[in-house]
């Protein structure tokens, strides 16, 4: 019987949940394979203190099951962080905010020990860039931030009828081919506007555990 890539995905979140130590406040990502670890952490449920979300989606998914949602601020350096990613390399450095929630995302991978990257075999590529890159913008800045990402060499795109939980814009930027990924993302950031972008270099994965159809697979760098 052939895996699908939904099988793939609950996979590794069956195997992210090893790295969740007993009576933490765990971080969970967004997404569709976040959204299995959700599912996968409700049957751990009583040995932890809780969980901070970094999206309302996940924060609604995570209380339908009975986890308690602690905000960041509250939470201090959590243990773990663990998300899906749109791309990712072998050198673990990722595109996100496919789901548009991008910010929040970076945020809590920053404020944790160790980032759990889950996806399926399909994500892993040698050179970032095919996915379009999402860039985060304070509304009234988009057609200069625009402006900015041409000068890049990217075709930046406005994501219609999308609005962030921060209340801002995404533009994602089609047409890069991301050789430096942590010099981009720092550059990127600079742009005045630019609340964040979708490389996640600086503050790579620790851990990649990769769903394939022989299995989950183990890449740290």
């Amino acid at each position: 019987m052939s895996m699908t890539q939904d099988d793939m995905k609950r996979a590794v979140a069956q195997a992210a949940i090893a790295h969740v130590p007993n009576d933490c406040i765990v971080g969970v990502g967004t997404g569709s394979t976040a959204n299995f670890f959700i599912d996968e952490l409700a049957r751990i449920k009583h040995k932890l203190q809780g969980a901070v979300a970094s999206s309302e989606a996940s924060a609604r998914r995570l209380q339908g099951h009975g986890i308690e949602v602690i905000s960041l601020n509250d939470a201090g350096t959590l243990p773990v962080y663990v998300d899906g990613a749109d791309e990712i390399t072998r050198h673990l450095h990722m595109v996100k905010g496919g789901g548009g929630a991008l910010t929040r995302e970076k945020i809590v991978a920053a404020a944790s020990k160790k980032f759990v990257c889950v996806c399926d075999a399909s994500k892993l590529v040698d050179v970032l860039g095919k996915f379009p890159l999402p860039v985060e913008v304070i509304p009234m800045a988009r057609s200069y931030v625009a402006r900015e990402l041409v000068k890049l060499g990217g075709q930046p795109r406005l994501r219609e009828g999308f609005t962030t939980d921060n209340g801002n814009i995404i533009l994602d930027v089609h047409g890069l081919s991301i050789m430096n990924p942590v010099e981009l993302e720092t550059m990127l950031n600079n742009i005045a506007g630019v609340v964040t972008n979708g490389l996640f270099a600086r503050r790579a994965a620790d851990v990649l555990l990769l769903g394939s159809p022989d299995g989950v697979q183990t890449l740290v760098v």
